[in-house]
């Protein structure tokens, strides 16, 4: 994925494809849907994600803030207490992730396949 900065010296040919090198991926997307409900801890992340191992939710966590997407924000706690949101440019992301919710939803009825524990 890229940072803001090189995403905006690429050159795309449709807008499609720069939406899909910011949010693209397998877990990227499932963690900004998660964030949208609120802000979460990284332990309540890990625990609604239980398949991603904890190395790439740290991976896609970072790149995400380093997209302006999630915001990161320690509770000065002991033990230490990390905090991620959805910035701004994240928020503005709503719309698709609900429609990429919806549609997945209509799937598994359609298919009958399992969603959730």
């Amino acid at each position: 994925m890229s940072t803001p900065e090189a995403s905006m010296l690429k050159r795309y040919h449709c807008p499609v494809e720069l939406a899909v090198d910011v949010v693209g991926g397998k877990w990227r997307p499932v963690i900004l849907a998660h964030l949208k409900e609120g802000v979460h801890r990284y332990g309540e992340l890990r625990r609604r994600m239980p398949h991603v191992s904890e190395k790439m939710l740290v991976q896609r966590l970072r790149e995400l803030e380093a997209d302006g997407l999630v915001a990161r924000r320690g509770l000065g706690t002991n033990p230490p207490h990390v905090e991620y949101e959805l910035t701004a440019e994240g928020r503005s992301l709503a719309p698709v992730l609900q429609a990429l919710y919806d549609w997945g939803a209509a799937r598994a009825e359609r298919t009958g396949t399992q969603v959730g524990d």
